[in-house]
């Protein structure tokens, strides 16, 4: 678009263009989406794919609609939530409380991070029989199974934010009389905010993963008990319904926690 400028009585330029135009980028992925959608319904409908191997997305968002009103799936969803944050918020105490103390100590380094590699890579699903044994098949058991899924990928990030922290600006801080506790708080973790927040989401992904998986195997209630009972009585409907009630559960953690992240970042800039 053309630039546009008029010379005012005194002959000064002002520019007088329109405003750039917004970036509206963020429209791509809900059109994306939609493009998707239609395509699958008209893929199912034209080529008469039977519903038990794929019911069109019209179906499966009234058989959606139809286990809230009429199957109580609200209760399922809500006691999945629970689970997931329990586990999650957890995790997220312990995991930054010890990453920034590995990352401030040399020492603690040292003793924690054998353990941290011994650990870390074990599949955490590998240990629901001896969770079970340990601490039954109920709200505890998946609570500490999330738990020990998020935790590591918190804690790494955490002391990798930690570490990286310019050394510069903490003996500043030790110089203008700043105490240990006025370091970590006003220095090292504002330095480390990007770091943390790479960790959560990994770890709430990892999070939702574990508590539906454990579902599937031991419960009877949650999204991931109802995915199970429905696979099993060939309710092809409720299984997508669940399926994509899960899908609209991460968009919407995602983006929730992009926003958090951004806010974060706003006062760690200040």
């Amino acid at each position: 678009m053309a630039m546009s400028t008029y010379a005012d009585e005194e002959g000064a330029v002002e520019d007088v263009s329109p405003p750039a135009n917004r970036d509206r980028t963020w429209l791509y992925g809900p059109v994306a989406m939609v493009v998707f959608l239609i395509a699958w319904e008209a893929y199912v409908t034209v080529f008469a794919v039977p519903e038990l191997y794929l019911p069109r997305p019209s179906v499966v968002i009234a058989t959606l609609f139809d286990l809230f009103v009429r199957k109580n799936l609200g209760y399922d969803l809500l006691l999945t939530l629970y689970r997931i944050f329990a586990g999650f918020f957890l995790a997220a105490i312990v995991g930054v409380a010890i990453g920034i103390a590995m990352g401030m100590s040399k020492r603690l380094y040292a003793v924690c991070d054998i353990f941290v590699a011994a650990i870390y890579p074990v599949p955490k699903i590998s240990l629901v029989p001896l969770l079970i044994i340990w601490l039954g098949s109920g709200n505890i058991f998946q609570i500490v199974l999330s738990a020990l899924g998020c935790v590591f990928p918190i804690l790494i990030n955490t002391v990798q934010g930690v570490r990286q922290c310019d050394e510069g600006l903490i003996l500043a801080a030790r110089d203008l009389g700043a105490n240990q506790r006025q370091i970590q708080w006003k220095v090292v973790l504002p330095a480390a905010v990007p770091s943390i927040f790479s960790g959560l989401r990994l770890a709430l992904g990892l999070s939702i993963i574990l508590v539906v998986a454990a579902e599937m195997q031991t419960a009877r209630y949650g999204l991931g008990g109802r995915l199970n009972l429905a696979g099993q009585v060939l309710e092809t409907g409720q299984v997508f319904a669940i399926l994509l009630l899960l899908a609209v559960l991460g968009i919407l953690l995602t983006k929730t926690q992009q926003y958090l992240d951004h806010l974060i970042n706003r006062w760690r800039v200040r």
